[in-house]
């Protein structure tokens, strides 16, 4: 299966932050951002497999700074690496003051998803060409993420096994 370029799967969203989606601080609520992280991150995924995707996994979710009601979100996602019917994607969250134009970074999440074929189960998906410095860095990184995923998982297993017992 040839691979495709990581520009192939890079989407950005962009929205405004309205009291509704604001905390008493009159900041974003952190499980607002957690939905717009979890629907680029479809989206990307989609793009590169052109395939449905379904999330298997949440890394992390840093929130580094606050959101304020005002401000616009900006979110941007791309694939970084697959493996036979999965993918990590990176999103990176910013801020932005529309009347200073002044741009921060707010956040960053690593994200699993599967693609599923017409059967529903997992299916083999294209390999991800990095291009840029910050790709290839993500690329090159991912193996190390991978493994503490397959570590972590097997823990959870493992400690179901022995809660049921």
């Amino acid at each position: 299966m040839d691979g495709k370029p990581t520009s192939a799967s890079r989407t950005v969203m962009t929205d405004l932050v309205l009291p509704p989606d604001t905390n008493n601080y009159g900041t974003i609520f952190g499980g607002k951002v957690m939905e717009y992280v979890d629907k680029i991150a479809s989206i990307a995924t989609m793009r590169h497999s052109r395939m449905p995707v379904v999330t298997a996994s949440s890394d992390s979710l840093d929130f580094l700074q606050p959101i304020k009601v005002g401000e616009a979100i900006r979110l941007e996602a791309f694939v970084t690496y697959t493996h036979r019917t999965s993918m990590e994607v990176f999103v990176k969250i910013e801020s932005e003051n529309l009347l200073t134009g002044e741009v921060k970074l707010t956040g960053t999440s690593y994200l699993t998803f599967v693609a599923l074929g017409t059967d529903g189960k997992p299916t083999i998906v294209p390999p991800v060409i990095p291009e840029t410095e910050e790709e290839r860095w993500h690329y090159q990184t991912a193996p190390e993420r991978f493994e503490y995923r397959k570590q972590r998982k097997q823990e959870r297993v493992k400690q179901r096994g022995d809660i049921a017992r």
